[in-house]
């Protein structure tokens, strides 16, 4: 599958990404003004489990279920 990946600032310098599939909006619960884009058309394998260089974890669980994967908050 292929992603687009965004990011915001959060504090501390750090960054929380968002991924969604390739050429689909951000989905509305979550729009934010301080998405970013980071990448386009990141390719990944359909089952991956996570995106190590952006701290998503369960990435195809989270799409499944919401149309899109974001940074666990414990990052």
């Amino acid at each position: 599958m292929r992603l687009d990946i965004y990011r915001r600032p959060e504090s501390d310098g750090k960054y929380s990404y968002l991924a969604v599939p390739e050429a689909k909006n951000i989905p509305e619960e979550a729009t934010n003004t301080d998405w970013q884009i980071e990448a386009r058309a990141v390719e990944v394998e359909d089952d991956a489990s996570e995106l190590p260089d952006f701290d998503i974890n369960n990435l195809s669980g989270q799409i499944a279920e919401k149309g899109y994967a974001m940074t666990s908050v414990l990052h």
